[in-house]
């Protein structure tokens, strides 16, 4: 008899156990898939000139292959698209959606991005995520990068490739993450990854010339961060799967949420230069 009881409590308990729901306050804890496109099927660049805009063109459309549609709309982000700066009448940069044979073999569309020549200091065309509404919440970004082998081989050279700033930084109140690349004395290029108060002052950084830079070959590049002004933040950057930097610390400054995302840049004094984009992920975590 005893044994039966205990049988039917063990039963009970385990029961229980199996059927526990998630509470409504309580928080998920797989990553959500936020977004995914390789620019397929019915995605283009919108090349409509609208009044008081910046210079920005918008990228349309669905991706047939995933469903999501353009623009990137993630952390309640409105206006995203590419923004044209500096960029002498668009003859400095240039950007369009082509066909190429991307990093598995196969004929795929891919974001096409060149800077021909620096026409201002801040010369560049990037795709631009803009007015996040939640910017303290983590974040992963993931894509397929292909870029020239002919920029970044004279000495003391830089190109970026991606950042985030939050608000206030060009009032110098906020913080930028930024991957940079960049040549040695020889002409050597090597990563670069840093937080900063402003282009001049680093609030950390970290160089990495083990991994080598794939030129005129397509890599995965892998970012995420955790936003926080304290010692749990974190910035990790991944390319091919291998870490280029993982800083533990601060990812923000005056714990200013985030403002912008900076998807794919290509900006800096490396030029001629120009790169190809496929296959954006953008996740709430590291997936596993």
């Amino acid at each position: 008899m005893k044994h039966s009881i205990i049988i039917l409590l063990i039963g009970f308990l385990l029961t229980g156990l199996s059927c526990k729901k998630q509470l409504p306050n309580e928080i998920p804890t797989e990553p959500e898939l936020l977004f995914k496109s390789g620019f397929e099927g019915g995605v283009y660049i919108d090349t409509t000139v609208y009044p008081d805009n910046e210079d920005y063109r918008d990228i349309r459309g669905i991706d047939t292959e995933t469903g999501f549609s353009w623009p990137i709309e993630i952390l309640g982000s409105t206006n995203s698209g590419l923004h044209y700066i500096s960029d002498d009448n668009h003859k400095a940069v240039f950007a369009e959606l082509q066909r190429v044979i991307g990093h598995n073999g196969d004929t795929t569309t891919a974001l096409f991005q060149k800077e021909n020549y620096q026409y201002l200091d801040d010369t560049q065309c990037p795709y631009e995520i803009l007015n996040i509404k939640e910017g303290t919440k983590d974040l992963y970004i993931k894509f397929w990068i292909k870029m020239d082998s002919a920029s970044l081989v004279k000495p003391n050279m830089w190109r970026a490739i991606f950042e985030y700033k939050t608000k206030d930084y060009a009032r110098n109140k906020g913080f930028r993450l930024i991957a940079f690349i960049y040549t040695d004395d020889d002409g050597v290029p090597y990563w670069h990854w840093q937080g900063d108060r402003d282009p001049e002052h680093p609030v950390w950084e970290i160089d990495n010339k083990t991994i080598p830079v794939p030129l005129n070959k397509w890599f995965k590049t892998e970012f995420y961060w955790h936003w926080s002004e304290g010692d749990d933040g974190r910035a990790l950057w991944k390319v091919n799967g291998q870490i280029i930097g993982d800083h533990y610390g601060p990812t923000t400054r005056n714990s200013k949420p985030i403002d912008f995302i900076i998807l794919t840049q290509i900006y800096g004094d490396a030029n001629p230069k120009y790169q190809w984009i496929d296959d954006i992920e953008i996740w709430s975590g590291i997936p596993e």
